[in-house]
């Protein structure tokens, strides 16, 4: 990781819980935007990965391939970015995006529109303003999320849930493990936030499935 991306690491996001706990969360209530967060000590933060590369449910024929995800779009909290690629650290953890203002697809899941669930990150905030997802949060069942891929095609999602989870109990089987359709994952830091530690405590999932 560069100094660069160290440093966007450290002041946007606590990351996701390290520790690989049994399913649980509460879905969100509509709430206020949170306030913005100061920088957080000198501590490298990172999602981490599942312990295998995330694979789609057994099916009966081949899926056929489709081209790796290009940009978001979530017309219901102003988001539009181009996505990035993420792979892993040398500690095994998804890396994160090197700054605030893009998403990332972590390209160890499946591409956007395959079967299985699709991966992808964004920060919330830093303390130079609100990150790419910080509204993300607001979303609900029913809102349309857009992903253009690199061949032109737009693949389109809709919400089935928005969760919260402490990350001392983030569901890695539930958000990484495999699923009999296309779906999509975003995921980024959330819930109270600790100031002794400059961290968020839970993490917000937001859940999709393929709707074109």
């Amino acid at each position: 990781m560069t100094g660069r991306e160290r440093w966007w690491a450290v002041i946007a996001c606590a990351g996701v819980a390290a520790a690989i706990a049994g399913i649980g969360g509460l879905l969100l209530t509509r709430h206020g935007t949170p306030g913005l967060r100061p920088a957080a000590a000198a501590q490298v933060v990172a999602f981490p990965a599942p312990t295998a590369p995330i694979v789609a449910a057994p099916a009966t024929a081949p899926p056929l391939p489709v081209a790796a995800p290009a940009a978001l779009t979530i017309p219901e909290i102003g988001v539009r970015t181009r996505l990035i690629t993420l792979g892993l650290t040398a500690q095994g953890t998804i890396q994160v995006p090197p700054t605030t203002s893009v998403a990332g697809w972590y390209t160890r899941s499946p591409r956007p529109g395959a079967v299985g669930p699709a991966i992808i990150l964004g920060h919330i905030d830093s303390t130079q303003g609100p990150g790419v997802f910080f509204r993300l949060p607001e979303l609900r069942p029913g809102d349309p999320i857009y992903v253009r891929r690199s061949d032109g095609s737009t693949v389109d999602f809709v919400v089935t849930a928005v969760q919260s989870y402490l990350k001392a109990r983030f569901p890695t089987q539930a958000v990484y493990g495999p699923t009999p359709d296309a779906e999509l994952r975003l995921i980024t830091c959330g819930g109270a936030f600790d100031p002794a530690t400059s961290h968020y405590l839970s993490n917000i999932v937001v859940y999709a499935t393929e709707s074109s």
